[in-house]
């Protein structure tokens, strides 16, 4: 019976399956282990060496997935194709410290936590060759992460850890699976009081590839924030839209302004001309943080602007309408007016994520 899974997310790390897969067999020797790939369809023959692994060692296996993207749910994935009692998670790019896996599956062996991660806040533990502005950037991150956790853990962004499978089986139905740290997902997931280890590790230096910590992950990020602090009553992506529409209001009056007041422009004119560059506005803002999964490009950016002008000029008759009806009815302006508002978001909302950024 395999003992550890040990779970490695990739995307475009050609150079490194092999190195990872040799260190991880030095590092667990006397284990029943296996190692479980999860690639997001990699370009850069990734794939091609996975299938070459994975047919030479008995204890490496892969899956491949097409038109799915995301760190976290790649993992759980990977989790889930296993039966083994103990699951590790590491990355692929050779930055974590894979000797320390050892340590950590004798203080799950013990029975006396359910999860142990490696930390880059404790003593002996640290960020390697990271710049300061990184260290900072991280750090901040941490200190957000940590307003959500129920728990004092000193490193809840780590993205390196091992958990017991029963641990996972209390929490997996309750993970919003957004962003690319998972760990915090878990840990504010799970029901009580989670008995967690931790163990100093130094981040090392990347050795081939580049790294993915783009503005994509940055907002994955954010959007696990907002879900957790919601509770997911409200779906993090309908709260940034919103945000986004409250940005277009600015750039509505600051147009309207200009146009009426400094080019003496007639306000019927400056009005039209002010809400076509607002929702343009809101258009490119959506595109690339609301919809950071879905961007547009090319020749589908031309055809989502004009959906969007579509839905949005749909979506303001329907405020207009709604907030009228309800005026009528005797009630105060602003609750009318607030009614048209939330009626025309909801609308604007649930059909461009259909009309324009569908997959």
């Amino acid at each position: 019976m395999t003992e550890l899974s040990v779970i490695v997310p990739t995307f475009n790390e050609v150079d490194n399956i092999r190195p990872l897969y040799d260190a991880l067999d030095k590092a667990l020797v006397g284990v029943s282990w296996e190692v479980i790939y999860v690639d997001d369809d990699s370009t850069d023959g990734t794939v091609d060496e996975l299938i070459t692994v994975c047919n030479e060692k008995e204890n490496a296996r892969r899956l491949h997935r097409i038109s799915r993207r995301g760190l976290s749910s790649a993992v759980i994935e990977g989790f889930q194709a296993t039966v083994s009692p103990y699951i590790a998670v590491i990355d692929g790019d050779l930055q974590h410290d894979e000797t320390k896996l050892l340590p950590m599956l004798e203080h799950l062996r013990t029975g006396d936590c359910d999860l142990v991660l490696g930390s880059r806040y404790v003593s002996k533990g640290g960020f390697g060759d990271w710049t300061e502005s990184r260290i900072k950037a991280s750090q901040f991150a941490t200190r957000l992460s940590k307003m959500i956790t129920k728990q004092s853990i000193s490193d809840p962004m780590s993205g390196f850890f091992m958990l017991t499978r029963n641990a996972l089986d209390k929490c997996v139905r309750n993970l919003s699976l957004q962003g690319y740290k998972l760990l915090l997902d878990i840990v504010t997931a799970y029901p009580g009081k989670m008995n967690i280890k931790e163990v100093p590790y130094e981040f090392k230096a990347r050795r081939h590839g580049s790294s993915k910590l783009d503005s994509m992950i940055m907002m994955e990020f954010v959007m696990m924030l907002i879900e957790k602090i919601t509770r997911g009553v409200i779906p993090a992506r309908f709260i940034m839209f919103s945000a986004v529409g409250s940005s277009g209001l600015v750039v509505h009056f600051a147009v309207l302004y200009l146009l009426f007041n400094t080019a003496q422009i007639g306000f019927t004119s400056a009005q039209a001309a002010a809400t076509f560059v607002a929702m343009t506005s809101n258009f490119f803002i959506n595109n690339w943080l609301t919809y950071y999964d879905k961007r547009l490009k090319g020749k589908r950016v031309l055809t989502g602007l004009l959906a969007f002008y579509g839905v949005c000029s749909l979506g303001a008759l329907a405020n207009i309408s709604v907030s009228s009806f309800v005026f009528e009815r005797d009630y105060t302006w602003y609750l009318s007016g607030l009614a048209g508002v939330l009626i025309g978001t909801v609308w604007n909302y649930a059909a461009t994520s259909v009309l324009a950024w569908r997959k």
